[in-house]
């Protein structure tokens, strides 16, 4: 136990935080070694952000640990020189850099943990060394209180700015990758050179595949976070953005099929969504945002779901040709709709059993719950009406395909 006696040009009556102040002063000339020893300790510690960063990380790191512990000691002896940059504004500009630098605020945090921790040893080891009474343990305590103290200040300080550099950032990031899905819509993938700046703004590797998922909400999809969770475990990248009111998503890295990422939105779809792959990569990307918006157009305004463009091929190219729609519709289906509605709507439910069914009437009428002759009866009828027969491989696809129109017009 060391004997209280006074300390270096401190009187008796000296406030313990004076004297502390003073003791700190001692390790004024000393600052530049306790820093490379908190240096090197960080460059083991964190021996992987240093390789991960580069070279240049370990450079600014030792100077600004220099500048630290030196802006430190002055701030805990007291001392306010002249000219100088305050600790202050050496903490601020340390959280606005480590921000840009891309180093976790964890790491951060600790290292002026483990600098704190090391200035207090190097007091405790310089007081070893002082003459008999010139630091005594009332003072330690005090010094003690004082650099844990100012620990949370600088804490405070650099959080504050870290984040607001941390935010400025991703507000930039996201507005660059805005404006590189922007690009894509347009056509521009097919530039090598945008392509090349599109896959460095997005994080994207250069023989990633390339899918678009689009959802046609009246309100932003926030339900889909579990399905981007998803994706994440797959390795696969999410880029989102907002274009004439669509929202859409540019996937890519390991993709399943289209009908793959379709199950993997389908629980989480809130109206209607589409899925288009892009065969061609960036460069596709465009012709895939208009078939996954085409596919999900498909389904009915107020349903929900997902569907993948190649699963909705014939309902796409009929949304495709707005002028083809009403001319099958009148060629095809117009004499029965031309007929009073109840009836019309008893050969159409007709119609669509038979087309599930291959044209069979008995497997139609065990779907309809009515007498095989009667699913007979209703298709001469359909028959004699539209001109058109199931028996024909012709007159089948385009009556399916005028059913679709007709489903996409109700």
């Amino acid at each position: 136990m060391r004997s209280a006696h006074p300390t270096v040009g401190a009187t008796p009556d000296a406030p313990a935080a004076d004297a502390a102040a003073q003791a700190w002063a001692l390790l004024l000339d000393q600052s530049d070694t306790i820093a490379d020893s908190i240096t090197l300790a960080l460059f083991e510690r964190d021996a992987h952000l240093y390789e991960r960063i580069g070279p240049e990380l370990r450079v600014d790191v030792r100077e600004s640990t220099r500048v630290h512990i030196r802006r430190g000691l002055e701030v805990l002896s007291g001392q306010r020189p002249s000219g100088n940059q305050t600790a202050t504004d050496v903490w601020r500009e340390t959280g606005r850099r480590r921000a840009r630098q891309g180093v976790p605020l964890e790491l951060v945090l600790n290292a002026y943990m483990l600098g704190a921790r090391v200035l207090w040893e190097a007091l405790i080891a310089r007081s070893a060394t002082a003459p008999e009474g010139l630091v005594d343990d009332r003072v330690l305590l005090a010094a003690g209180g004082t650099v844990w103290s100012n620990l949370d200040v600088q804490n405070a300080v650099l959080i504050e700015a870290y984040r607001r550099e941390a935010a400025r950032l991703q507000r930039h990031d996201l507005q660059r990758q805005q404006s590189v899905l922007d690009g894509l819509l347009e056509g521009r993938g097919a530039d090598p050179d945008f392509a090349e700046e599109a896959r460095a703004v997005l994080d994207l590797g250069a023989e990633d595949a390339v899918a678009c998922v689009v959802a046609l909400y009246d309100d932003p999809p926030d339900s889909l976070g579990p399905a981007e969770d998803r994706l994440d475990r797959l390795g696969v990248v999410a880029r989102w953005h907002v274009r004439a009111g669509i929202y859409f998503g540019l996937l890519a890295g390991p993709l399943p099929d289209e009908p793959g990422i379709a199950e993997l939105f389908e629980p989480y779809a809130a109206g209607r969504m589409g899925v288009a792959a892009a065969p061609d990569g960036l460069a596709g990307f465009a012709t895939a945002f208009q078939l996954a918006c085409r596919a999900a157009e498909t389904l009915p305004r107020a349903g929900r779901g997902v569907v993948p463009v190649t699963e909705r091929l014939p309902e796409v190219l009929l949304a495709g040709s707005p002028q083809v729609a009403p001319l099958l519709l009148a060629r095809t289906l117009g004499p029965i709709l031309n007929q009073p509605e109840a009836q019309a709507r008893t050969l159409l439910d007709t119609l669509a059993a038979l087309l599930r069914h291959g044209g069979s009437p008995t497997h139609a009428a065990e779907e309809l719950y009515c007498h095989r002759n009667t699913v007979i009866y209703r298709l001469k009828q359909i028959e004699q009406l539209t001109g058109r027969s199931l028996a024909d491989p012709r007159d089948k696809l385009l009556l399916e395909l005028a059913m679709m129109a007709c489903g996409s017009a109700g």
